[in-house]
């Protein structure tokens, strides 16, 4: 069983780059809400607090009942989380004089301390904070400070509990990896030894024994992530498992085929659906982001469950769900709230008599494609860009027409084929073409035109938690606008986002 470490999240915007440090590491971790977590068992080796755009003296603060961690398990408090454990055992924290956002000096006073060993000289930290830890805990001591915050970094003396004012998490911190791994294997004693290949062979034995004689019927798109989900699944049930490409009206130019095409001789079972009527009917009249994404997942379902009575024996969905899809799907009071809703996360209606299986729950998208290329897929599957659940229904902003899905697929063949040419594509995280609800008044010849503007969008990323907008070439880009508007009738105008996530996020719905 997989040892790890439990993050508490009390709606740090951050809180997921504490996962992604330690999955850097090949320590496995999981984050909760902190009103909202399992009590720790024998495979916890350790807790993490995040922070908090809460101070601990509001009134309505979040709070954790730490009875069962605090002086058992080896615990680190970050920003909110240091204050907390400083407030609530025998400590007080203030407003602070001096507000610390953004880089500071760190000066270690204890070099003798776990969590800084191997941190030589000062480290340029990033803080941001209002309040500040006055005095500490009973048994506390100062273990690092900054100029302007003596108790930086504390260590409560006979337990393995510490805190943190800065952020080892963010990039902007120097030695903020070597301040989490030290926590990981110096304090909690992991191994460190969660690799894809552990994943993998854990993963297949886990599914063979939830699914048994059972059959999962499994939709694929061609993305990676639905990729590597039915490859795990076949090789843990093999013809047990039955893959769908559904043809939903929402797809890029010639995606359909070219998709059947990749999969045709890697083993699976799949069969191609259209129901892209059925999609576009449901889709009529609504305008509204959320509405779109929840009418494309009702009629997704209502797909699968035609296609799971003619299995006789199918009992199972599987879905290729990753970890920020969990995440961003989340909402509670306190941890960061909602972003936007999944279409395959949350479950199905009761008249749909099927169990989710979801293999890649767990990872970020940098983890699945490791994992694909442990399992030997090809490079051109595990090198797609992320493609959203909806298609092409979030990239035409406001009503879906058939006539816009139209000009959208053929703008985006322009742009995506230009980045594949120019060798552009694989220095990209996401990049895709969105069509504005915009019209706006142009010249082509000597007529006047009132037509389409589309959005240009690449961005550069880890794990989609984060991301910053691609600085291509002006000539490039002076190009892929001139063939979309010269090819593209009905399109008049492009620009181009230069928006990071966040503020903005990487899908314009």
């Amino acid at each position: 069983m997989n040892e790890k470490i439990m993050i508490l999240d009390f709606g740090s915007q951050v809180t997921q780059l504490i996962g992604r440090r330690l999955r850097e590491l090949n320590v496995y971790c999981e984050i909760y809400p902190y009103n909202r977590f399992p009590v720790p068992d024998e495979t916890v080796k350790g807790v993490i607090l995040s922070g908090s755009p809460y101070s601990v003296r509001d009134r309505n603060a979040p709070a954790v009942d730490l009875s069962g961690i605090k002086g058992h398990l080896p615990l680190l408090g970050i920003c909110y989380g240091a204050q907390y454990i400083a407030a609530h055992y025998g400590g007080s924290v203030h407003t602070s004089n001096t507000r610390e956002y953004g880089r500071a000096l760190l000066e270690i006073k204890q070099p003798g301390s776990l969590l800084f060993r191997d941190v030589t000289g000062n480290c340029p930290v990033w803080m941001s904070h209002g309040d500040t830890i006055e005095t500490l805990p009973a048994g506390a001591g100062v273990i690092a400070s900054t100029p302007d915050v003596e108790n930086a970094a504390f260590h409560i003396m006979n337990e393995k509990t510490y805190g943190v004012q800065f952020h080892p998490e963010v990039y902007h911190t120097s030695c903020g990896s070597t301040v989490l791994a030290n926590f990981a294997f110096a304090v909690c004693g992991c191994r460190g030894d969660w690799t894809p290949q552990s994943f993998i062979e854990t993963t297949i034995a886990d599914l063979r024994q939830k699914i048994g004689n059972e059959h999962v019927i499994l939709g694929l798109s061609g993305g990676v992530d639905s990729t590597v989900a039915s490859v795990l699944l076949h090789k843990a049930i093999g013809k047990q498992l039955h893959c769908i490409f559904v043809d939903n009206g929402l797809l890029r130019l010639n995606e359909f085929r070219d998709v059947l095409v990749s999969y045709k001789d890697m083993g699976l079972n799949v069969i191609g659906v259209d129901a892209s009527e059925a999609f576009l009917n449901a889709l009529k009249g609504i305008s509204d982001p959320e509405g779109k994404r929840k009418a494309i997942g009702r009629t997704f379902i209502e797909v699968f469950d035609v296609q799971a009575s003619k299995v006789s024996n199918a009992t199972w969905l599987g879905q290729g769900t990753i970890y920020p899809d969990v995440i961003e799907s989340t909402s509670v009071n306190g941890p960061s709230a909602t972003i936007k809703s999944h279409h395959n996360v949350g479950g199905l209606p009761d008249y749909v008599k099927l169990k989710i299986v979801e293999p890649l729950r767990s990872l970020f998208k940098d983890e699945v494609r490791r994992v694909g290329r442990s399992l030997g897929i090809k490079e051109e599957l595990i090198g797609r860009h992320p493609f959203p659940g909806p298609g092409l229904g979030i990239r035409v902003l406001g009503e879906i027409t058939r006539e816009k899905l139209d000009i959208l697929r053929q703008a985006d063949d322009i742009f995506i084929g230009s980045l594949r040419r120019e060798n552009l594509y694989d220095t990209i995280w996401q990049a895709g073409t969105i069509l504005l609800p915009v019209r706006s008044v142009g010249v082509m010849g000597d007529e006047r035109t009132y037509e389409f503007t589309v959005a240009l969008r690449a961005v550069g990323s880890t794990d989609g938690m984060t991301a910053d907008w691609i600085h291509l070439p002006y000539d490039f880009l002076m190009k892929v606008s001139n063939d979309i508007i010269n090819k593209v009738k009905g399109v008049n105008r492009v620009v181009y986002d230069i928006s990071s996530k966040p503020p903005a996020t990487i899908e314009w719905e």
